[in-house]
């Protein structure tokens, strides 16, 4: 199975690179259209800015979203989770809205940005989350999170001073607040429940 991760100049895109290759996945790394053809699923990564992303974005928006219509499996990561809504409070930009909502920033009752490891909470199966449970650790590093408007699309929430969607599944539309690619065993089980999706 052929991955893309999309480099469009945020994120740290070579340990999740490799964490998708260790579960099977064939992977390139690409920030134009031409490296989109023959795909068989896109990964969205991501740290850093929603505006700078927004802006990088833009262009290969188009074809993504083409894509993503036709139902090719999508993974946003972090930042890449957040791309896929509408807007956020961070800075102006436009998400790429194939799901409704927008980013809101953490409350200031917590220290900012949340930083290290956390559970998933009032989870519901569905098979990106096959195999994970409550008890599970994933790392976080993050200031702002999505609040989709359709709630039925949040699987997982964390707690960090309020309950946030840290897993989203809509079709072929895949979102996680955390790093997969920095969460050890309980990360590459998640990795790898994406690749069972993909294969179909």
């Amino acid at each position: 199975m052929r991955a893309v991760i999309i480099n469009y100049g945020v994120g740290n895109l070579f340990s999740i690179k490799r964490s998708l290759e260790r579960a099977g996945f064939n992977v390139t790394i690409s920030s134009d259209k031409r490296g989109l053809s023959g795909i068989d699923a896109i990964v969205l990564p991501g740290v850093g800015n929603f505006g700078a992303g927004a802006e990088n974005i833009k262009r290969i928006r188009n074809k993504l979203l083409e894509l993503i219509e036709k139902g090719i499996p999508v993974l946003g990561v972090c930042l890449g989770m957040q791309l896929l809504f509408e807007e956020s409070e961070e800075s102006s930009g436009a998400g790429l809205r194939v799901l409704s909502g927008k980013v809101i920033k953490l409350p200031s009752s917590v220290r900012i940005p949340h930083m290290g490891w956390n559970t998933l909470k009032d989870i519901r199966p569905t098979d990106v989350l096959d195999g994970i449970g409550e008890e599970d650790y994933f790392y976080f590093a993050h200031s702002y999170y999505a609040a989709p408007a359709n709630k039925d699309i949040i699987v997982a929430k964390t707690e960090y001073g309020v309950k946030f969607a840290s897993v989203i599944a809509q079709k072929n539309i895949f979102g996680v607040q955390f790093h997969p690619e920095k969460s050890g065993k309980s990360g590459e089980q998640l990795i790898k429940n994406f690749l069972k999706i993909v294969k179909g």
